[in-house]
């Protein structure tokens, strides 16, 4: 299995600490049946600043302390940019890096209380250059829980988005968990994956989440997102369904 977001790299974010945390990171995902991880530190979210030749060093310096641990785990490039307005310019000046560092692809993190008002455009502005964001956990956002049109809107419009794994599980509340089961059936996210951060709290849970969604969905949608995290790897175009609206489901009888 691929693992597109996981905070992996040591020292750099809220995520591994060390390079045995990373390490232990590693094994646990191993166990968890993932051999390729997209190492997506924080970037420009107030807290971290991760720019591309950064990034790209470090995976290269833990693909061989993997290596030199036989450790069987691939890292590759990536970055979980916060939404900023220049984020368009910086993609075409080689300043931000695509997923895998690909070209096309880039993930977009909302602040967790609100989307902001220029997303829209800056999304048109980014597809303009041929590059599709990806939207990271938007399950976990306030405002998107509140209204869900949003994300309806901003799929519609072209963008993307991965729902975490931990969210479908219930361990980031009821809300995150009713919203990624609602968004998966609407045909609003493309990819699983697990934002891990460490081993324990933010751990590796992707197999878990595979296997509820086969109970859910059936195999066709599990199969669908472990072809996308491929396709997305290669830097080719992944399946999308036609999406719709969450509409609250109403209940027979008067209340």
């Amino acid at each position: 299995m691929i693992d597109l977001h996981c905070h992996i790299l040591p020292g750099i974010d809220d995520g591994a600490q060390t390079e045995y945390d990373a390490l232990d990171m590693a094994c646990a995902a191993v166990e968890n049946g993932i051999t390729k991880i997209v190492a997506t530190p924080h970037h420009k979210n107030g807290a971290y600043e991760n720019p591309k030749a950064q990034i790209l060093k470090y995976v290269e310096v833990l693909n061989e302390l993997l290596g030199s641990q036989g450790i069987p785990l691939e890292i590759l490039p990536g970055q979980e940019v916060r939404i900023y307005g220049e984020i368009a310019q910086e993609i075409d000046n080689g300043a931000l890096l695509t997923m895998n560092n690909g070209g096309h692809y880039v993930f977009i993190e909302f602040p967790s209380s609100q989307v902001p008002r220029y997303a829209k455009q800056l999304f048109y502005d980014m597809q303009l250059q041929g590059i599709t964001p990806i939207i990271v956990h938007p399950e976990r956002n306030h405002e998107i829980q509140s209204n869900p049109m949003l994300l309806y809107n901003f799929i519609k419009n072209g963008a993307l988005s991965q729902v975490t794994a931990a969210s479908l599980l219930g361990r980031f509340g009821k809300k995150a968990h009713k919203l990624s089961v609602q968004i998966i059936e609407n045909n609003l996210t493309h990819f699983i994956a697990t934002d891990a951060h460490n081993t324990e709290g933010r751990g590796f849970l992707l197999q878990e989440a595979y296997a509820d969604i086969t109970k859910l969905f059936g195999t066709d949608y599990t199969f669908m997102y472990q072809e996308n995290a491929e396709l997305l790897l290669e830097d080719k175009v992944v399946n999308r369904e036609i999406p719709t609206q969450i509409k609250e489901k109403k209940f027979l009888g008067i209340f």
